[in-house]
């Protein structure tokens, strides 16, 4: 026969490897904007630093934004992983958390930022010194995080996202 764990007072083990459900409900827009913003915020960082250092080693296209991609999902699932390492979670669990939370939204705000500078006329060909360069990446930034901004409300309205992020805030 089974015995439940006899508690102690003790905190939970923050360290778990499974990714919390948060209780699904009504989600507004604030917490959906500021979601975006938390992952526009790293996504932006990854994406600007691989942007700038493929144009400035000169590299083709394909491999410039295969680098900033890739940097936006490292500098997006950071800032997430921090954050939940700050709240005294395990680096296994807080990595969890962040794929759980960040990847859906951070997907979304790539294929927007990115599809805007590979459809906007010459964007591909600009240089750093370019006010093209500049503006079209801070265009493509901008329509990202609006259209990703009704994505995480909706993640968040069902428990998911960055809903299971809020859990370690305080």
């Amino acid at each position: 026969m089974e015995q439940a764990p006899h508690e102690h007072g003790t905190a939970p083990d923050t360290r778990a490897t499974a990714v919390p459900r948060a209780a699904p409900g009504p989600a507004g827009w604030a917490p959906a904007a500021r979601a975006t913003l938390h992952c526009l915020t790293g996504c932006a960082v990854g994406e600007i630093l691989g942007m700038v250092i493929g144009t400035a080693l000169s590299w083709h296209n394909v491999p410039t934004m295969i680098l900033a991609i890739v940097l936006a999902f490292v500098f997006g699932y950071a800032l997430t992983v921090r954050g939940v390492l700050a709240a005294g979670v395990g680096l296994r669990a807080a990595l969890r958390v962040a794929l759980a939370a960040d990847t859906l939204s951070i997907a979304v705000m790539e294929l927007i930022d990115n599809g805007v500078i590979v459809l906007w006329p010459s964007a591909m060909n600009a240089e750093l010194s370019d006010a093209l360069f500049w503006g079209v990446l801070a265009a493509s930034l901008v329509l990202a995080f609006v259209v990703t901004t009704p994505v995480n409300k909706w993640m968040i309205g069902r428990g998911k996202g960055h809903a299971v992020v809020h859990r370690y805030h305080h």
